[in-house]
C-alpha cells in the first residue's frame, strides 16, 4: 500500500515540477510536504529534518542522528535517496547550504516553521524564498487511485461513526460529552488521530467552526456534527450531518430541504472542466432563491487529501478548473441564527462527473427526545 500511495516517482516530478516554477531546489521540513513526496512521516522537531529537492541534481535527507532509525524505516528507506545524519553540535543548515551552492531561489515547505524559514534566509542570504506549493500544489490537487482509494477507506470510516451519532444525542448530555464518545469511535474506527469534533447543538448550530461546550443538549435541537480524524495511511476523512431531537424549530424542516437540494445541486456540478467557482455558485443559487443566501457564510468546499483543508478551494473568485482526481468537500449551509445546518460529503472529480466518498443518510435525522 506504502509504495502505491508514496511512489519513488514523485521525488523526480516534483524536481521537475521545481524546475517549472522558476526554483532551484525545494526544502521540504515535516509536514504534508514531504510525507507526499517520500512517505516519510518524520517527527516536527526543533531539530532540523529536511528533505533537500533539487531541480537539476540529486535530492538529499538531512535529519539528526536520533531520527536516522525512523527515516531509514520509513518509505524513504526504500527510495534511490541518500539520507545524511547530523549530529548535536553540527549545523544541519549549514550542510544544507553547502550542498545546494548558491540558489537564486527555494521552494520552502508550506507548513515550515517560522524558525526554520529564519534560519535558511540567514544560512543562503542571496536566495529567494517561495512557497513550495507553488510547485507541489498542482501534484497533489490531483489524486492518484491509490489516494483515492485511502480517501474512499478514510470516508467509510467516518460514515461508521455519523452512523452511530444519533444514539449519543440524547437531552440532559452535553456536547462535550457527545463529542468525546465520537472521538472514542472515530479511533475505534480505524483512524490514527482524532482531528476535530464538532458539536454544535441549539443556536451553536449557526457557529459553522464552534467548539464543542458544556451546553446541554434539549428536546428541539437542531445538532450540527462535523468530524474527521487522519487513517494510517495519512490520508483524512471530513464528513457533516444535521440531526434533530424531537420536534424540528420553526423553520427548519422546510430550509433544510433547501441545503440538501443545494448540496446535490453542487455535486451534479462538478466534472472535468468546470471551474471550482462554478460548483460554488451551483450550490448557492437554490440557497439564495429561497431567500436564504445571506445565512450561507462560508465557501462551498476545500480540497482534502494529507491535509483536510488544501487545494482545491471550491469558492467564488477560483476560476481554475477541475481535473479528474481532485478531491475536496461539498458542504453548503444555512445559519439563521437561532440554528443551523450543515450536509458535507468529501467527492472525487471523475472522468465522468462526481464520486462521493461518504454515504450515510443526507436526510434529516431525527432522534427521539
Amino acid at each position: 500500500m506504502a509504495d502505491q500511495l508514496y511512489p519513488a516517482t514523485r521525488l523526480t516530478a516534483a524536481a521537475s515540477a521545481a524546475g517549472q516554477a522558476g526554483l532551484d531546489a525545494l526544502l521540504l521540513t515535516p509536514g504534508p510536504d514531504l510525507r507526499y513526496v517520500i512517505g516519510y512521516d518524520a517527527h516536527a522537531l526543533e531539530r532540523l529534518t529536511c528533505l533537500a529537492i533539487r531541480s537539476s541534481g540529486e535530492a538529499f535527507l538531512v535529519v539528526p542522528r536520533l531520527e536516522l532509525a525512523a527515516a531509514q524505516a520509513s518509505p524513504a528507506g526504500r527510495l534511490d535517496l541518500e539520507i545524511i545524519p547530523w549530529d548535536e553540535t553540527d549545523d544541519p543548515y549549514a550542510l544544507v547550504a553547502a550542498r545546494l551552492g548558491n540558489p537564486a531561489a527555494v521552494g520552502l515547505a508550506d507548513r515550515m516553521w517560522a524558525l526554520m524559514t529564519l534560519r535558511f534566509r540567514a544560512t543562503l542570504p542571496g536566495t529567494r524564498q517561495e512557497l513550495a506549493s507553488r510547485a507541489l500544489s498542482s501534484l497533489r490537487s490531483v489524486k492518484s487511485p491509490a489516494e483515492v482509494a485511502a480517501l474512499r477507506e478514510a470516508g467509510q470510516a467516518i460514515d461508521r461513526v455519523h452512523a452511530r451519532v444519533p444514539g449519543w444525542l440524547r437531552p440532559g448530555r452535553t456536547e462535550l460529552q457527545v463529542a468525546a464518545d465520537i472521538g472514542d469511535a472515530i479511533l475505534a474506527q480505524g483512524h490514527a488521530r482524532v482531528d476535530f469534533a464538532i458539536v454544535a447543538s441549539g443556536p451553536n448550530a449557526a457557529s459553522p467552526h464552534h467548539s464543542a461546550a458544556e451546553r446541554v443538549l434539549r428536546d428541539g435541537d437542531a445538532v450540527v456534527v462535523d468530524i474527521g480524524g487522519t487513517m494510517p495511511s495519512g490520508y483524512c476523512s471530513d464528513c457533516t450531518r444535521t440531526y434533530v431531537i424531537g420536534r424540528p424549530p420553526g423553520d427548519f424542516a422546510a430550509y433544510y430541504q433547501v441545503l440538501k437540494d443545494a448540496q446535490a445541486a453542487a455535486c451534479a456540478a462538478v466534472r472535468p472542466g468546470v471551474s471550482a467557482e462554478a460548483v460554488d455558485a451551483a450550490a448557492r443559487e437554490p440557497i439564495t432563491a429561497a431567500g436564504y443566501g445571506q445565512y450561507f457564510l462560508h465557501r462551498t468546499g476545500h480540497g482534502i487529501g494529507l491535509e483536510t483543508h488544501e487545494d482545491p478551494y471550491i469558492v467564488a473568485g477560483n476560476a481554475d478548473p477541475l481535473r479528474s482526481g481532485h478531491a475536496f468537500s461539498i458542504e453548503p449551509g444555512i445559519y439563521p441564527g437561532p440554528h443551523g445546518a450543515r450536509i458535507e460529503d468529501i467527492v472525487v472529480c471523475t472522468e465522468t462527473g462526481c464520486e462521493r466518498l461518504n454515504a450515510v443518510t443526507r436526510e434529516l435525522v431525527s432522534v427521539p427526545a
